[in-house]
This record gives C-alpha cells, sequence and structure tokens, in this order.
C-alpha cells in the first residue's frame, strides 16, 4: 500500500496543503446593511422527551453527535455510559476503527440541571481497563474516577456505578484516567452541560441558539482504519464533534437570535484559536465558571486549550453563511502531511516529459502552489479524503477538517441547512471592470 506521503514524494507534489486545496472561490463580500426583518414570531413551546413532561431547560443542540438519555429513579437521574470499540465515519470516504462511548466519538452529551443528583453506571467493553473522570465537576474525592488513587480500575467486562451531585452549572467534560494517551487520543471524550437551576433572563427576550462543540484530533495515516494513539504532533484529521469538513453540520440561527457555542477541548495536544467570520463574540464562561460581564471584551478568535472548555456569546445580526474553523491553517484540512518537498517557484519545465516515459500520466504539481488541485481527480489509497474538495456556491471549497458553517437568515423554515445564503445584487466581490479600473484610477500592469 503507498500512502499519500509516498505517493506524494514519488511525484514530487508539493506541500501539506495539497490535501484539499482547490481554486479560490469567489468569497462573498463584507455584510451589507439589509431591511429588518417583521417581528419574530414567539418562541416555540420547549421540547418535550417522549411520554414525558416539558423539559426545564432548553436542551443544546450538538451537531453531528447526541444527548445520553436518563431514566428518573426516585429522584435520582440515572445515565448509562458504555465505553467500547467503535466504528467511526469521519467523512465520506473516510472511516476509523476507534474507541468511544455509546457507539460514538464524541461520546453523547450529559444533561442536567444545577442540584440534581445522578448516579452513572459506566461498563467497560474496551480490551483494557479504564475509568471515567469527570473533568472540572466539583464530587467527592472517591468519584473523581483517577484509576489507582480514588478507584480500582473498571477492568473489561465489569460496570461500576458513580453517585454525583452536580451543585455547580456550568459546562465541563469526561474522559478516561487510565492510559489517557491511547484512550483520549481515540476518541474517548464527552461533554457535560448543567443547566442554571434558575436562568438568566435573556436581554432583548431573544431566542438563544444553543451549541456543543468537542474538538479533537487523530492521525490516521492514508489508507489505514485506525489512528495512531501515539502521535504527539504530525496530526492529520482534525474535527468538530468527530466529523471533518465537508460533513460537519452546519450551525443555524435567526437574524436577532443570540447564539452560545459551547468549545470543549480533550484533544491529545493541540490547542485551537476558533475563529467565527462576520461577527465578534465574548467568551461568558469556562470550565472553571461564569466570567463576570465586566471582565469580558469582544474577540473574533477564542483560544480553546487542551484540557478546557470556552464558551462564547453573540448576536447573529448579519445574514449569511459564515465560516468558522480552527485558524491553525493546518488544522483545516483533511489528512494533510507534512514532509513533502516544496516546490512552489522551482522551474519544473522539461520533468513531466522525462519522468512520464517511466511513470505514465505523470504531472508535477505544487509549483505555483496548491490551489488548483481541488480541480483534479486523483487515484488515492483506500480510506483517504486527502485531496477531497466539497463543491461551493462559487466553486470548490478547499476546506476540510475543524472547519464549519454558521447560516444566519432572517427567517429559518426548521433547524436543517437552508442551503446557500442568496445574496442581494452588488453584495458579492466581483471581476473589476475596465470601466472601474480607469474610473478609480486603478493602473494594473
Amino acid at each position: 500500500m503507498i500512502d499519500r506521503r509516498k505517493l506524494l514524494r514519488r511525484t514530487l507534489a508539493a506541500g501539506a496543503a495539497a490535501l484539499a486545496t482547490g481554486a479560490v472561490a469567489q468569497a462573498p463580500g463584507p455584510a451589507q446593511a439589509q431591511p429588518q426583518p417583521p417581528p419574530r414570531p414567539p418562541p416555540p413551546p420547549p421540547p418535550r422527551p417522549a411520554g414525558g413532561r416539558a423539559l426545564p431547560y432548553q436542551p443544546v443542540v450538538v451537531p453531528d453527535g447526541a444527548t445520553l438519555p436518563f431514566k428518573l429513579v426516585g429522584g435520582v437521574k440515572v445515565f448509562h455510559l458504555v465505553a467500547e470499540p467503535i466504528t467511526h465515519e469521519i467523512a465520506p470516504g473516510l472511516t476509523s476503527d476507534t474507541w468511544g462511548y455509546n457507539g460514538r466519538t464524541p461520546g453523547p452529551l450529559l444533561e442536567l440541571v444545577q442540584g440534581d443528583r445522578a448516579r452513572i453506571y459506566v461498563t467497560n467493553k474496551l480490551p483494557e481497563a479504564t475509568t471515567v473522570h469527570w473533568h472540572g465537576i466539583l464530587l467527592p474525592n472517591g468519584m473523581d474516577g483517577v484509576a489507582g488513587i480514588t478507584q480500582p480500575a473498571i477492568e473489561p467486562g465489569q460496570t461500576f456505578r458513580y453517585d454525583l451531585t452536580f451543585d455547580r452549572a456550568g459546562t465541563f467534560m469526561y474522559h478516561p484516567h487510565f492510559d489517557e494517551m491511547t484512550q483520549i487520543a481515540l476518541g474517548m471524550l464527552g461533554m457535560i452541560v448543567v443547566h442554571p437551576r434558575r436562568p438568566a433572563a435573556v436581554a432583548g427576550g431573544r431566542r438563544v441558539r444553543d451549541y456543543g462543540l468537542m474538538l479533537h484530533e487523530w492521525k490516521i495515516v492514508p489508507g489505514a482504519r485506525r489512528p495512531d494513539p501515539l502521535a504527539m504532533n504530525d496530526f492529520n484529521q482534525l474535527a468538530f464533534n468527530g466529523k471533518g469538513y465537508p460533513a460537519t453540520t452546519p450551525l443555524v440561527a435567526e437574524r436577532g437570535d443570540l447564539v452560545r457555542i459551547r468549545f470543549g477541548n480533550l484533544g491529545p495536544m493541540d490547542h485551537h484559536p476558533i475563529h467565527l467570520h462576520g461577527f465578534h463574540w465574548q467568551v461568558v464562561e469556562t470550565d472553571g465558571g461564569q466570567v463576570p460581564p465586566s471582565a469580558r471584551w469582544p474577540e473574533t478568535t477564542v483560544l480553546v486549550p487542551v484540557g478546557s472548555v470556552r464558551v462564547v456569546e453573540f448576536v447573529a445580526d448579519a445574514p449569511g453563511d459564515w465560516p468558522m474553523h480552527c485558524h491553525m491553517t493546518h488544522h483545516i484540512m483533511n489528512q494533510m502531511g507534512h514532509d513533502v518537498p516544496n516546490l512552489i517557484g522551482a522551474d519544473v519545465r522539461g520533468v513531466d516529459a522525462s519522468i512520464g516515459r517511466l511513470a505514465p500520466g505523470y504531472m508535477t504539481m505544487g509549483e505555483t502552489g496548491m490551489g488548483a488541485m481541488a480541480h483534479m481527480k486523483m487515484p488515492l489509497p483506500r480510506n483517504s479524503i486527502s485531496m477531497v474538495a466539497s463543491p461551493g456556491q462559487y466553486g470548490p471549497v478547499d476546506m476540510g477538517g475543524m472547519f464549519t458553517l454558521l447560516k444566519v437568515r432572517d427567517r429559518l423554515d426548521g433547524d436543517g441547512d437552508p442551503g446557500w445564503y442568496a445574496h442581494p445584487p452588488g453584495t458579492v466581490a466581483a471581476l473589476a471592470t475596465a470601466d472601474e479600473l480607469a474610473r478609480d484610477g486603478v493602473d494594473v500592469p
């Protein structure tokens, strides 16, 4: 099996960025002033669990994920987590044999209300022992989930019980504290949201869109099915809630909504500067608690360190399709490589003919940059999305990995993907005409 790096070495294809790059799509211009929408209809009633009463909170939406159901037994919420090997599709064309909880990575969201008592059963179907640590939760020492220190390890086939009282509202996480390097790297992680018993009123009575996103990274050699849990750098597949773009489900909002996004990072090594186009936000909460309003400031990028939670809020006041992504540029590609030759600026005249005599169909790439590769259909190793671009409104989209879209509309018909934004006439960047250049005195050599 020839992996992508060997393939690119042999073909002299340049660079790490070659994996998912494409022609630069025509980008929307700056947000323009829009007519004010008509008055907002009243928000819908809170969702109800099947056959149950209305929930006392607005559930968090987990794009591409799930929320763990519970049973109420004697006033205690009973959850059941199952640690097990899973098969996980990161994006069409890339499936991984890895580990997770309840059939998925990240594991399902645990959602509670401040003051709730919970019994959480953990069944271990892994080939080795495990535990669960409740990251950021203040609890009795014996429930902290650290093998050998606060509890015996949960051996394969065993089920342990954790008894917890969630006294603090906030956003937290869970993960193993046994063979952390392997188990967390393979995808054993999840988010916990504890809603306040008495939620604060939202200014202006705005509807709230509340999203939870876990950040993660793997090293998956093209053609392989198993991530490498020993990787300490060179991660080549990044994800929001276990999905790499174009498989990430967009976040949606109506104009005027308050959008809250809860970022949790339990990736093995990397911090992630998450950037949103079109808006600024404020960090309102960490896994340590609420940030007082007097201590907040506007940002367009929030750094989410390893082992941390950052919760941001902003008002969705600009319609459009707004990218949201990690701003480490190698993190918005799928299965990129880092050790191939850099041919940018090289004179490769005659190389194709010479090598083509030995390798028919050979084509040198990368000497002018890697953007054109998204247009090319090249043979790839099986189970690989190294050079996959996705169709956009104005051409190929060359992003992958930790990339998604926030889609803001004046009105939404449901909470699904509303499709591409219809830009008002005159608001999209376009090719300059000769008359426009002459009018403004722009001399193009």
